[in-house]
């Protein structure tokens, strides 16, 4: 799926805190957004979706596949979030309904769209369950969110996520919250989901380590503004801008560094998956 942002401008409450972003994303592509706290990376992927908190302003273009998202009805963006572009939450810890059993919170976008029963959702939670690597899928879709432990329910997120098969993830700030060996583990999870889908990917973190690991491009944000774009390793080996190279400086201090850098998009003629799980009867065919 492509993602078309021209000079998007958001300000809360009067105050601009995007000022003009312009970015773009191709089918089966990975783009990185990297910044500093407030520098407006989180913002702009909530405004994609209309998850912007009250008494914000929302100007400029946002077009997926063509379509003009700026402007419509929560009706019309609560048709895309889920469906067409599914989103992972820095903290699933707060994403994460706490009175709710994460199966049912697996499944919930595959009721919504699809029209999956109870039954069937669970069913394929359980599947989407195993797909992340969570032990004891068939037992761990009945625990609550505070029952997991911080990698285990950011891999519920992730499921979640994925499980209408969408066109474009949004990974804001994913593994922030996680130690060292958890975070590469869903680093490589989320790699792993994008290539076997062909999905589009924007990864958002303040982390141009991490960011190394996922993707080959990225933009940099400060100020609400994008102030450099290039390769991931260029950026790494000669910024153009002082946050740019505070934040690579920050990088080579962590081991993460020189780790191979994706590279994409996807060869032509590479298969795409478009089902929530390749091996089920297409979802067009549930009731």
């Amino acid at each position: 799926m492509s993602l078309e942002i021209e000079d998007l401008r958001i300000a809360i409450r009067g105050r601009t805190v995007v000022d003009g972003v312009s970015l773009s994303l191709g089918d089966g592509d990975r783009l990185g957004l990297i910044g500093e706290s407030g520098s407006g990376k989180s913002l702009t992927a909530l405004a994609m979706l209309g998850l912007l908190p009250p008494g914000s302003t929302v100007s400029g273009s946002i077009r997926l596949d063509g379509r003009e998202l700026v402007g419509r009805s929560d009706r019309e963006l609560a048709a895309v979030r889920g469906r067409q572009a599914g989103i992972v939450f820095q903290e699933p810890a707060t994403a994460l309904n706490p009175v709710r059993r994460v199966g049912a919170q697996i499944g919930e976008s595959l009721r919504i769209h699809y029209g999956f029963t109870k039954r069937q959702a669970l069913e394929r939670a359980v599947k989407l369950a195993a797909r992340v690597h969570l032990p004891d899928p068939e037992r761990i879709v009945y625990r609550y969110p505070h029952e997991l432990s911080g990698g285990q329910r950011q891999r519920v997120a992730i499921a979640a996520a994925i499980a209408t098969g969408p066109r474009l993830i949004i990974a804001d700030e994913p593994t922030t919250a996680l130690d060292v060996t958890i975070q590469a583990g869903i680093l490589d999870l989320f790699d792993h989901e994008v290539t076997r889908s062909g999905a589009s990917l924007l990864f958002i973190t303040h982390d141009l380590a991490v960011l190394a690991r996922i993707v080959a491009r990225a933009a940099v944000l400060a100020d609400g503004r994008v102030i450099e774009q290039a390769a991931v390793a260029d950026l790494l080996a000669s910024p153009a801008h002082p946050v740019t190279a505070a934040l690579a400086a920050a990088a080579y201090a962590t081991s993460f560094v020189g780790a191979p850098v994706a590279s994409r998009p996807l060869p032509a003629g590479t298969p795409v998956a478009s089902q929530p799980l390749a091996a089920d009867a297409p979802v067009a065919s549930r009731p």
